[in-house]
C-alpha cells in the first residue's frame, strides 16, 4: 500500500472522528452541518378551528326526453328555475357556476335474454350548478328553495373560510414560541449553552368539512326549513425550523 493511500485513509478516519454522529428523536434531527455547531431540524404544527364564514352547495336537475334536443331544452328550462331560485335567496351571479352537464342515451336491459338488443328509451340530461354564499344561517332555507324550484340532486354543503390565512395570525406566534422552547430543551440535554435560529419555512393545510354525498330530495311545502349545522373548520399551520446548537 502506497504512502499516499495510507495518508488518505488516515485523513478520512480523522474527519469521521471529528464529526458528531447524526441523532434523531421525535421527528427532530441533529447533524454536524457546520463547523460552528450542529444543526437541529424539526417542525411544529398548530391547528386553529373556528366557525366557517362561507359555504358551497351543489344543486341539479335531471330530465329525460325521446330526443337529445328535447332533453336538453327541458333541462335548460328546469335549470333556469333553479338558478332563479338561488338568486332569489341572495346568491350573486358570480357565485353561481355550472359544475357539470351530462347527456346520455337510456336503454332498457330488462328481459333481454333472448338475444335481442336493449330497448332504447330516450336521452337523459343531468345538469349541476354550485352556489357559494356567506349566509351560513340561510343554508337550510336555500336548499329547500332549490328543491322547491325543481332541484332533484343536492350536493353539500361544504364549509370553509374566505381567508384561511387570517386564522393563522396567532398560531404563528404560538408555533415560534413552542419551537424556541423545544430547541432550548435539546440544547440543554445535549450539553450546549443555547441555540441560534438559522431558518424558518412555512407549510400548512386547510381542512374544510367534507361535502355531503349527492342525494335526491323531496320537500313538503308545510315542513320547517332543513336543519344545517356548520360546526367548525380547521386550518393547520406547520413551521419548519433549523437551529444551531451553541456551546
Amino acid at each position: 500500500m502506497t504512502k499516499q493511500m495510507l495518508a488518505a485513509m488516515a485523513s478520512g478516519l480523522a474527519l469521521m472522528a471529528a464529526t458528531p454522529a447524526i441523532a434523531q428523536q421525535g421527528g427532530s434531527t441533529v447533524t454536524a452541518a457546520t463547523t460552528q455547531g450542529p444543526i437541529l431540524t424539526f417542525s411544529v404544527s398548530e391547528e386553529v378551528r373556528s366557525r366557517p364564514d362561507q359555504a358551497t352547495v351543489g344543486a341539479g336537475v335531471t330530465t329525460t326526453a325521446p330526443t337529445a334536443v328535447e332533453a336538453m331544452r327541458a333541462n335548460a328550462t328546469a335549470m333556469d328555475k333553479l338558478i332563479a331560485a338561488a338568486k332569489a335567496r341572495g346568491i350573486k351571479a358570480e357565485d353561481i357556476q355550472t359544475s357539470g352537464i351530462n347527456l346520455s342515451p337510456q336503454y332498457d336491459y330488462n328481459n333481454r335474454g333472448d338475444g335481442q338488443p336493449p330497448r332504447f328509451l330516450g336521452y337523459q340530461v343531468s345538469n349541476t350548478v354550485r352556489a357559494r354564499t356567506s349566509k351560513i344561517d340561510d343554508i337550510g332555507p336555500l336548499l329547500d328553495a332549490l328543491v322547491a324550484a325543481g332541484g332533484t340532486n343536492i350536493d353539500g354543503p361544504s364549509f370553509g373560510m374566505k381567508d384561511p390565512d387570517a386564522q393563522l395570525v396567532g398560531a404563528r406566534g404560538t408555533a415560534i414560541k413552542a419551537a424556541e422552547a423545544k430547541a432550548q430543551d435539546y440544547a440543554r440535554l445535549a450539553g450546549f449553552r443555547g441555540v441560534e435560529l438559522v431558518s424558518i419555512s412555512e407549510g400548512g393545510s386547510f381542512g374544510p368539512n367534507p361535502p355531503m354525498p349527492m342525494v335526491r330530495m323531496a320537500m313538503d311545502a308545510g315542513a320547517k326549513a332543513t336543519p344545517v349545522e356548520p360546526g367548525q373548520v380547521g386550518n393547520t399551520l406547520t413551521l419548519n425550523f433549523q437551529y444551531r446548537l451553541v456551546r
